[in-house]
């Protein structure tokens, strides 16, 4: 290892330890001490870690308060070392982290809370990609609609919520109180997406939930049709079904038909 490599990697564990194997390449002076200089370093890596970490968890942010936050914060980068080269990515064991350790895990809709803005910070990311229309659609031949298979925008994003933590996100992205935690009677379907620079999410119905699935495993509309006929009766089942498609192109959530 070259010598600038050594003394960066002493550099890095110095500021992420808060170790000594660093001081002897500091100079101290009669106001600042070793310790005292290369804790600067460690505070300001910490403080950005800390500031990406409350931009990307805004609504769990304002749940916990400032200094449960903050603790948290500390906490987590104590035990989880940025991965990627990029700190927009640093957080995404944070759900993970909090369903594990004390005395957060005593709490679960925080897990939840976290779960669910993490998918809507990777939609937000994701590539764009033109959706199809109604007119698009409308085009199609009637014979041509059983063999029908659907592209799904890349920022759509599946999770099951238990807890209100959308409310609470909600609530948060538009400058209000959020409400408190409550737990539901079962866990609800819900989707992510992005249509361009606007994030959106929404419950699912359970037949609609089933519909997405078989959609995105590839299914042709025959297929999702007869998929809906656990909740639907046989007469109703292609009206339901052409109108989930129709509320999906609105959604902008197709972006190609496959014939």
């Amino acid at each position: 290892m070259s010598r600038i490599s050594s003394l960066q990697s002493q550099f890095q564990s110095a500021i992420l330890t808060l170790g000594d194997e660093f001081d002897d390449e500091i100079v101290a002076t009669e106001r600042l001490g070793i310790k005292r200089r290369i804790g600067i370093y460690a505070d300001a890596y910490r403080l950005r870690l800390i500031e990406c970490l409350q931009d990307n968890y805004s609504a769990l942010h304002t749940m916990l308060g400032d200094d449960e936050f903050d603790r948290l914060c500390r906490s987590y980068i104590d035990t989880h070392t940025p991965h990627h080269y990029s700190v927009r990515w640093y957080g995404d064991r944070l759900a993970e982290f909090l369903a594990e350790t004390t005395p957060y895990c005593e709490h679960p809709y925080l897990a939840e809370l976290a779960a669910f803005e993490w998918k809507l910070m990777e939609a937000f990311d994701e590539r764009d990609v033109a959706p199809v229309t109604v007119e698009d659609m409308a085009a199609i031949p009637p014979d041509q609609w059983p063999h029908l298979t659907f592209a799904l925008h890349p920022s759509l994003r599946r999770l099951e919520l238990t807890w209100n933590v959308a409310a609470m996100r909600s609530a948060t992205d538009d400058d209000r109180d959020p409400p408190a935690p409550q737990q539901g009677d079962q866990p609800v379907p819900w989707i992510i997406w992005r249509s361009q620079l606007q994030q959106f999410y929404r419950s699912l119905a359970a037949d609609e939930a089933r519909m997405l699935g078989q959609a995105q495993g590839g299914d042709d509309f025959a297929a999702l049709c007869a998929g809906l006929c656990q909740w639907n009766g046989e007469s109703e089942v292609a009206a339901r079904a052409a109108g989930l498609l129709k509320q999906w192109i609105n959604d902008g959530l197709i972006t190609r038909i496959g014939v």
